[in-house]
């Protein structure tokens, strides 16, 4: 039985951080790493002591996790940077809380001591015979550990202890994946063989000729297991020194996060594909939808309209199956103005649809645009209450600025962005997936035929654009790095101009029909280029939803893109491999880069010719390379596999770690289905004939740290797994069991729920082979009882398996 972890954290303020620089304040950034090593870093706040960044991330870690930290940094231009504190939070700690945690947690001090990672390959022996009593410990090796020199690496030696005997490895210089292979022994007196409270300490530290030695990490065994088990052998995690974290009582300020653990054990798919075919089965019979938007908390909405958008996706069904909730809302609503205004399931799904199939489109159309908003940083108000001419640069050499000058320049400036935007979406008709279009034309089918009265004309137009301008493009421009449109935040004079686009866009999407009616009259100015606009949007939205439905091949499918669509491009550096050898700083030249779920390929520029590419079918293995390999850092690495099981490599250089997470994931998320991936690489590069990371000669010898290749940052792109998905949907259902029990198979035989009144126009579809007693009940009955017997299926297989996995554990613990 697989698992599934996924980690969800929100990096949202800081307060009352101590000032590192000497102007009196600090310029703050936070780097998160999980198990030590860094998954992310937010954006820099410059002079500010409470700092804003709102940034979040999803990590989906399928080998699990120990710890997640947020270390506070102060930027320096020069030297350094400081380190203000950290907050460190165990898996248990995160898992502990059901609904996650949500609170303001203070910084405590860095300890070096603390600030270990890495394993250990060691095997332990108690021997006894006539003459001598000894502890036989083999120092294999070990990987990955913490980097205490300068250079980048460590020195490590080791040091098993036991009451007071020890004995020591060698040292081996300059690497953080040392092989020892040494046997150390310790000889015991007949007395401590009886003991039965005694650790051993396997110790690991960084050896410095001057100064003390650093300490790398530790593992305790109890003495008591080798009596026990008298012979013991494996990886270890090495741990801290056990110093426990001070707080500094808020001294070193605090940081306010959002952190939800999400871990699931993933049967195999057998045991989901009951669920699934009556998931299917409901965009004909919708009883088992109805069933679960009973079911789905408010808290839970989003997610679930996500994972259904992604079930059906997979099996080609995506459009029945927004067209069912589509006009299961329309039939529901009277006002045409309360049409899609809540957050229903319908108005999620139809949200997560767009951003699903949409994202790449939307980039394409928007990306130009916001790229010229943030470098051009021009100060942009309209409202006179917020106008600041200290902000503002020197319009003209006659003097001061004035606010009408401020307030013109604004207008002049808002209206060339906004016409670009407006221009930019109504000619991108052919530039939509045709799957969004025919659930466009779908939803337009609907309206028109619920709302015909002739006042109510536009309601097909605002149906639409309220989805495609409300709830997509406009999001995307006030938050853009949401919408991956850009790296970081917006500073507060672009946010600002991002704001006042996003409320004309909004007004675009609604026609035009609220201007003049609201609180912010200052928004006048630029009514008439929204009111033009309006002829342009509705011939747009005629055209959109001018397609066949044939045009949307709905297939099953594994991605939530075409494999010609390019995922993700940008430049990038290039290790040149061929060649003399070169100093590190010139071995890599700049090359563009553009990854499908085909190819990874590159050339000079853009617009060059000539492209060289790698076939993502030959990917075996997409991992970080050590900093010391080419003393330069965010380097990864792409290792490819040819017909005659030859391994390549090709290293490419990332401006800055999120560039590199983001790129590490891309690779993996379109690579995660090829079938030879490799259980272990080389960190470091095979350098003066051996490889800088682990020492060894052999070119081909095996990795010496494990691959990561399944873990990803979670975002649009994700790979459609159903597995997973119909697992997220089954828990839903599982905590509305009883729900669903009480409401559908104890209720009276006259009582007429929403369900039977749906089944008025609605005809329940049996399987063939289904009990007699279900095929009695009233329609609406009958699927809820197989979807609580689906329901209870799953739950005891999940009991099944936990059961064998917890017998299987005791078993290696009685024979190792």
């Amino acid at each position: 039985m697989a698992k599934n972890t996924s980690l969800y954290f929100r990096i949202v303020e800081g307060r009352n951080l101590p000032a590192k620089d000497v102007s009196g304040t600090s310029d703050p950034y936070c780097i998160v790493k999980v198990d030590n090593e860094v998954v992310a870093r937010t954006a820099t706040v410059w002079k500010n002591l409470n700092p804003f960044w709102g940034e979040e991330y999803t990590l989906h870690l399928p080998m699990g996790f120990h710890s997640l930290s947020f270390h506070v940094m102060d930027e320096d231009t020069i030297g350094h940077d400081d380190v203000i504190g950290k907050i460190t939070l165990t898996k248990e700690a995160i898992g502990a809380q059901a609904k996650g945690l949500d609170c303001w947690l203070n910084l405590t001090k860095v300890d070096p001591d603390e600030e270990v990672q890495g394993e250990i390959h060691l095997g332990l022996e108690l021997l006894k015979d006539t003459e001598k009593i000894s502890l036989r410990c083999q120092v294999i090796e070990a990987r990955d550990l913490a980097p205490r020199d300068i250079s980048g690496t460590s020195d490590p030696f080791t040091r098993v202890i036991f009451n007071n005997h020890s004995a020591e490895t060698s040292i081996i210089k300059k690497t953080r994946f040392p092989h020892w292979g040494e046997t150390l022994e310790l000889e015991l007196d007949p007395e401590e063989l009886r003991e039965e409270e005694g650790t051993v300490t396997v110790q690991v530290w960084d050896w410095d000729m001057v100064g003390k030695n650093d300490f790398l990490g530790k593992v305790e065994i109890p003495f008591a297991c080798l009596h026990k088990t008298p012979q013991l052998e494996g990886w270890f995690r090495l741990l801290p020194l056990g110093n426990n974290e001070v707080d500094a009582g808020g001294k070193l300020g605090a940081l306010r996060l959002k952190v939800r653990l999400v871990e699931d054990q993933i049967l195999p798919s057998m045991y989901y594909q009951p669920l699934i075919d009556l998931l299917v089965e409901s965009v004909e019979d919708s009883s088992a939808l109805t069933m679960l938007e009973e079911v789905t908390t408010v808290e839970s909405r989003q997610d679930v309209a996500m994972t259904l958008v992604k079930i059906y996706l997979g099996q080609g069904l995506v459009v029945p199956f927004l067209d069912y909730l589509n006009t299961r809302e329309v039939n529901h609503t009277t006002d045409p103005n309360t049409l899609f205004r809540s957050n229903s399931l319908a108005s999620k799904a139809m949200e997560q649809f767009m951003k699903a199939v949409g994202m790449l489109y939307l980039h394409e159309v928007l990306k130009p645009i916001i790229n010229r908003i943030f470098d051009e940083k021009k100060y942009i108000e309209l409202d006179p209450c917020k106008i600041d001419l200290n902000r503002t640069r020197r319009i003209s050499f006659k003097g001061a600025v004035s606010e009408a000058e401020v307030r013109d320049s604004s207008v002049e400036m808002l209206q060339s962005y906004l016409t670009s935007i407006i221009e930019s979406i109504v000619s991108s008709v052919d530039q939509c997936p045709p799957v969004m279009r025919v659930a466009f034309k779908q939803l337009h089918k609907r309206v028109e035929e619920q709302f015909t009265e002739p006042e109510n004309e536009d309601v097909k137009y605002l149906a639409i654009s309220g989805f495609f301008f409300l709830r997509f493009f406009a999001p995307a421009i006030l938050t853009p790095k949401l919408f991956q449109l850009r790296d970081q935040h917006a500073d507060t004079r672009t946010s600002r101009t991002l704001l006042l686009l996003a409320k004309a866009l909004q007004s675009v999407g609604n026609l035009g029909l609220q201007l003049g009616h609201g609180k912010e009259q200052w928004m006048a100015p630029l009514h008439p280029i929204i009111l033009r606009s309006v002829a342009s949007v509705k011939d747009f939205l005629d055209k959109l939803i001018d397609i066949d439905h044939d045009t949307a091949s709905e297939v099953p499918q594994r991605a939530v893109f075409t494999a010609s669509v390019t995922v993700k491009e940008g430049f990038l550096h290039k290790h040149k491999a061929e060649g003399p050898q070169l100093l590190s700083r010139f071995a890599f030249k700049k090359r563009y880069f553009w990854l499908t779920s085909e190819t990874l390929s590159y050339a000079k520029t853009p617009d060059w010719q000539v492209r060289s590419s790698i076939p993502i079918q030959c990917v075996c293995a997409v991992e970080r390379v050590d900093e010391n390999a080419f003393q330069q850092q965010n380097v990864m690495q792409v290792i490819t596999q040819d017909n005659d099981r030859q391994l390549h490599t090709t290293y490419i250089q990332c401006k800055n770690v999120n560039e590199l997470n983001q790129w590490l994931s891309a690779i993996r998320k379109v690579s995660i289905y090829n079938e030879r991936m490799l259980p272990s690489f080389h960190p470091g590069v095979h350098r003066s004939g051996k490889w800088t990371c682990c020492l060894q000669a052999d070119r081909a010898v095996a990795g010496c740290s494990r691959t990561h290749s399944a873990v990803t940052l979670g975002d649009w792109s994700d790979p459609l797994d159903p597995d997973v998905e119909t697992q997220t949907i089954y828990k839903q259902l599982l905590q509305g069991k009883d729900k669903l029990r009480n409401k559908y198979l104890e209720m009276p035989d006259d009582d007429e729920t929403a369900c039977n009144k749906e089944k008025k126009t609605n005809v329940d579809v049996h399987p063939d082979g289904a009990e007699c007693t279900v095929q009695q009940m009233k329609p609406c009955q009958g699927i809820a009882a197989r979807l609580l017997v689906v329901i209870e299926d799953l739950e005891q297989a999940h009991a099944t398996f936990q059961h064998r996995e917890k017998e299987d554990i005791t078993s290696v613990i009685m024979n190792p």
